[in-house]
């Protein structure tokens, strides 16, 4: 072996790596920004939950309660309701995640020692649910003006209890949240891989002069490519269903019709974002790198592995921007708590507003290559 000839082509690869600045870039970015998103915006104390409060006693004793359940850190009150029905039609829509029901003789109840508040919660998300069984720990000391903080009982009677309600996935089964996810989760990394090498393929292949020769205009071309895999997405989709229905007994409670729409929505979003992958990368190596840059914050921010309340809130800022996000939202909505799709509508929204930015910047940035 000739340590000169050696030394020059491991010269020639380190240039050549220094010269692909896409190339660089990975290098480095993927090292931080996992680091960051596993120890920063990772956090499986779940904190904040949107949750719902229908206090019917509206007494000292009552609103000393809340105070102590807000106190907890495990739940934030967004929404003000006056029956449990309302706070039911909250959780179905997503607006809450849990929902506390006060009712109009709790005093009564806790003295009595009998069920003095209910807990409401989407069962739908596991983790949420054991986030929950902390609030049932709260005593319900009969005297009441006692702080309920402290700890000490005062009087002779028993303290109330905290009963948790769980919707949606009493049996607490795992498959019933994981498996609509893993709709979002499969198109995400098809779509936007599939279409992500499909201009960069077309330049490799010396098929790019053809294109420009044609009459097609930029937005027939890129509409053109992104219509074939639409369909393919579809096809994953009815084969998700499908085995998760047969395999795992998910339940579909919403519309057939939502759900495919739904899934509509995120196959356009992905296949744009893809697009535009393919527009910036100068190979099919690069537009998989890219796209591996993309499909990695989308797994970890999206509420899909880890949950979304736990994270800070400038992370789910970011989590917003990803098309996962509000499918997960929508697709879980629609599957296991019955919404229709425009009910879900500001996550309907966001995934229409994506798709209009990716394929405006897609259809720009291909009009500049062929000038």
């Amino acid at each position: 072996m000739n340590l000169r000839r050696l030394f020059a082509i491991v010269t020639k690869e380190l240039r050549q790596m220094r010269r692909d600045r896409i190339t660089l870039a990975m290098i480095v970015g993927i090292p931080v920004m996992q680091l960051v998103l596993f120890g920063y915006a990772i956090n499986l104390n779940l904190r904040g939950l949107d949750t719902g409060i229908a206090d019917q006693s509206n007494t000292a004793a009552s609103r000393a309660l809340v105070m102590d359940m807000v106190a907890t850190g495990v739940i934030a009150p967004t929404v003000s309701a006056t029956s449990p029905q309302a706070l039911m039609e909250s959780l179905r829509r997503g607006e809450i995640s849990i929902g506390v029901v006060i009712p109009p003789d709790f005093e009564r109840r806790r003295f009595e020692g009998r069920e003095a508040v209910q807990v409401l919660v989407d069962g739908s998300d596991t983790v949420v649910q054991s986030a929950a069984v902390q609030l049932a720990q709260l005593p319900l000391n009969p005297q009441p003006t006692h702080n309920l903080r402290s700890g000490s009982g005062v009087g002779q009677a028993a303290p109330g209890q905290v009963s948790v309600v769980s919707f949606y996935n009493p049996q607490r089964r795992s498959a019933i949240n994981i498996v609509p996810g893993l709709i979002g989760v499969i198109l995400t990394m098809t779509m936007v891989l599939f279409t992500g090498v499909a201009i960069v393929r077309e330049r490799e292949r010396g098929n790019m002069e053809l294109l420009i020769a044609t009459p097609l205009s930029s937005s027939e071309l890129m509409i053109g490519k992104v219509l074939p895999y639409a369909a393919i997405g579809l096809i994953q989709t009815s084969v998700i269903l499908v085995l998760g229905v047969w395999l795992f007994d998910v339940p579909i409670r919403g519309s057939l019709i939502d759900v495919y729409l739904a899934a509509v929505l995120l196959i356009l979003a992905n296949l744009t974002l893809g697009l535009l992958i393919s527009t910036k990368a100068q190979s099919q190596f690069q537009a998989m790198q890219m796209t591996f840059f993309v499909f990695l914050p989308s797994i970890l921010l999206s509420g899909f592995m880890f949950p979304f309340a736990g994270m800070p809130r400038i992370v789910q800022w970011l989590a917003e921007v990803l098309p996962l996000t509000h499918f997960l939202r929508l697709i879980r909505g629609i599957m296991l708590r019955g919404a229709g799709l425009l009910e879900l509508w500001p996550d309907v929204l966001a995934l229409l507003a994506f798709i209009a930015v990716m394929m405006t910047l897609a259809i720009s940035r291909f009009r500049k290559r062929l000038d």
